[in-house]
């Protein structure tokens, strides 16, 4: 009997399950889905380097996934909690029949099993089919070999699924069961009848509350844009966030009787249809969710920032990785080490002769290499950062106190840095003997530098002085990296006086002499292979050779920025779907206490159309508000992130990203406004 109950149970209320069960198919459908990455047939062709960071992104996927599904589980025991309220009076009437709290508790049960498993099948088939576009995905951005893909499901995922929801679904039945037992035969009853009370603010102090919330949002804008070089450490980020968090909650107890003091100054429109009512009922809704409104918001805020920004920085990463890796080695050395007892006599002996000679001494066929070119980068104590920012030292000093403004200036002869730069495809320069240039390519340096050099300041070097030949930076570099990270750069003179003492650095550049993709990895395996006779010679005899290839900056960039947006894809969805629903429950909730207003509306002469489009505008405005407020905090949390990252991503990196964004939260959040409209409607149809 309590079988068939619970399954006609599940079928009358089956609209009022939608949001449940859309959130529940959801959920399963993306953690299957962002865990079967390990079964993934594109990580099968893919270096080992790649395959390495694939296997970090599952590791770190799987820790996330504990904390996404507390999310969850807390998310499905809210939702269940609207049903239980939606079906107060139903219990009232089963105990009256006779029916135990236990009874009541079992058909619970039942009916909780049943959606369980309904929605982990919908949703298990969802995820594998979708899993299927996610290896695609994964191949793109981990730039596999896709040529052998095939349908792949992932046995582990499924199971790891199928844990981790029947225990957020025993969590969700017990607490059924307490809650149940709590109840007593009249309050269930009687829930039909109770009510909400449509508490009025005054207006005045809206508008004052309003522009309070106003200024503090401002402010917080101002520093994270134009002020954002003066966040520079914890304790300073820390009040922004909480005048952004205060500044929001204030904006949504007051917009409500901002707005509805705005449109009664217009009777006309205040008048017109049933915008009075929806007006005080919007009202309401807003006064009675301030919190839930305000965890909204910045949980979307938190979606467009973490999906735009993170998309963006890998769009920025791969276009900088173009630019930055010209070449296929770097290897640089120490040069001249001190003989003052903490280095070996091979050491300080080898540290005196060219990269070229230390790698033929053991065993390096040079004939390997192509397009070989050997400089050298000096410093002197004579150039620190100190001096060379000395006419705004006091300044810079307090904007960051964390920089090492002892260290040394790295300083290169112009004419090989030309070489480093034709070998490039970089511009050159020519420098007059009193002139020197900085290449900076460093966004924050930049700036310092170019205050410096736009005053025509000097630098004495060897007893000589030497003024700037450019007001500004010019961009170059001469160390391969992932973007933009040139601190700065001093270019002599050819005959200016540099010393064997001041040599800092050996630095040789070179390309693989090498036809096919085969033959390059033999060669680069020589300077990344661990045990490669090479590595191994050079260890023995204590000697360090740093280097950086072509192919690990990439795969590392690659596996860095793919990690970085695959964990906020799977946030961001999650704190969209964990959004949309309160949202969609809480005006699903809103609805079912309203009934009685609704049928009052119909008595007064009010049709279904005004009735429908009444409570559609209601609902549109209630899913919109937290939207267009986070959209607004995203704006500008975003340039910060940005800022940040020290990555400057120009309009055409951040529109893609911004459209694939809009896409994702139009798509989710539109699914549960429609759920939630039509929930609605069937709501305050009943008992008509």
């Amino acid at each position: 009997m309590l079988w068939k109950l619970s399954l006609k149970n599940i079928q009358k209320s089956f609209k009022d399950y939608a949001i449940y069960f859309i959130t529940l198919v959801l959920g399963v459908a993306i953690f299957y889905m962002f865990n079967s990455l390990e079964s993934q047939q594109a990580m099968l062709q893919v270096s080992q380097s790649t395959r390495d960071m694939i296997i970090l992104l599952v590791r770190m996927l799987e820790l996330i996934s504990v904390f996404i599904a507390f999310i969850l589980g807390l998310l499905i025991v809210y939702a269940n909690n609207f049903l239980i309220n939606r079906r107060k009076q139903e219990f009232g009437i089963y105990m009256t029949l006779g029916m135990g709290k236990a009874q009541i508790s079992k058909i619970l049960w039942l009916e909780t099993v049943l959606i369980g498993i309904l929605s982990l099948v919908v949703g298990l088939l969802i995820g594998v089919f979708a899993s299927q576009f996610m290896s695609i995905l994964v191949g793109k951005l981990f730039e596999a070999d896709m040529s052998k893909f095939t349908f792949v499901f992932s046995q582990n995922a499924c199971i790891k699924t199928c844990i981790y929801f029947a225990i957020m679904y025993i969590v969700v039945m017990l607490f059924n069961t307490i809650t149940i037992s709590r109840y007593k035969l009249i309050t269930l009853l009687t829930a039909i009848k109770k009510n909400q009370t449509i508490q009025m603010k005054n207006p005045v102090i809206c508008i004052i509350v309003f522009l309070i919330a106003s200024i503090l949002l401002g402010y917080a804008y101002y520093k994270v844009t134009i002020g954002a070089n003066t966040l520079t450490t914890a304790d300073k980020i820390f009040p922004i966030l909480v005048m952004g968090i205060i500044g929001t909650i204030l904006v949504f107890w007051s917009i409500s009787g901002l707005i509805l003091k705005l449109v009664q100054m217009r009777p006309n429109t205040y008048l017109k249809d049933m915008n009075v009512f929806i007006l005080r009922q919007l009202h309401n809704k807003i006064n009675t969710t301030i919190a839930s409104m305000s965890v909204i918001c910045l949980m979307l805020f938190m979606t467009i920032t973490i999906l735009s920004s993170s998309i963006s920085m890998r769009n920025t990463m791969q276009k900088d990785l173009i630019e930055m890796t010209p070449v296929d080695l770097n290897l640089y050395k120490t040069a001249n080490l001190p003989n003052n007892g903490e280095y070996t006599q091979k050491q300080i002996e080898d540290s005196y002769k060219s990269m070229q000679e230390t790698l033929q001494n053991h065993g390096f066929d040079m004939n390997l290499l192509k397009d070989t070119i050997e400089v050298t980068i000096y410093t002197s104590k004579e150039l620190t950062w100190k001096i060379s920012l000395a006419s705004i030292y006091d300044e810079v000093k307090q904007l960051f106190p964390m920089l090492q403004y002892d260290t040394a200036e790295s300083i290169m002869r112009v004419s090989d840095y030309n070489q480093v730069a034709t070998l490039y495809h970089n511009p050159t320069y020519t420098l007059a003997d009193d002139e020197y240039i900085v290449l900076c390519d460093f966004d924050n340096m930049v700036e310092l530098r170019n205050q410096v050099l736009e005053k025509g300041d000097t630098i004495s070097l060897l007893g000589k002085e030497y003024k700037p030949k450019y007001k500004e930076c010019q961009s170059g570099f001469v160390t391969m990296s992932t973007s933009h990270v040139n601190t700065g750069i001093i270019l002599v003179p050819d005959n200016c006086p540099l010393t064997e003492e001041m040599k800092e650095q050996t630095f040789l550049i070179a390309n693989y002499n090498a036809n096919t993709e085969e033959e390059k990895e033999k060669i680069e395996s020589i300077f990344t292979d661990k045990n490669s006779p090479l590595l191994q010679s050079l260890y023995e005899e204590g000697i360090e050779i740093e280097g950086l290839t072509k192919n690990t900056i990439i795969s590392a960039s690659v596996g860095i920025a793919t990690i970085v947006v695959f964990i906020a894809i799977y946030l961001g969805i999650i704190f969209l779907i964990a959004s949309a629903a309160i949202l969609a429950l809480k005006q699903l909730t809103e609805a079912s206490d309203n009934q009685q207003r609704y049928r009052i509306l119909r008595k007064i002469g009010a049709d279904e159309k005004m009735i429908h489009k009444a409570l559609f505008t209601q609902i549109g405005l209630f899913f919109l508000f937290p939207l267009i407020l986070a959209i607004i905090h995203s704006i500008f949390g975003i340039q910060f992130l940005i800022y940040l990252m020290s990555v400057l991503a120009g309009a055409e990196e951040l529109l893609p990203s911004i459209i694939v964004t809009a896409i994702v939260i139009g798509g989710i959040y539109g699914i549960y406004f429609l759920a939630t409209y039509i929930g609605s409607k069937n709501i305050i149809k009943e008992n008509m």
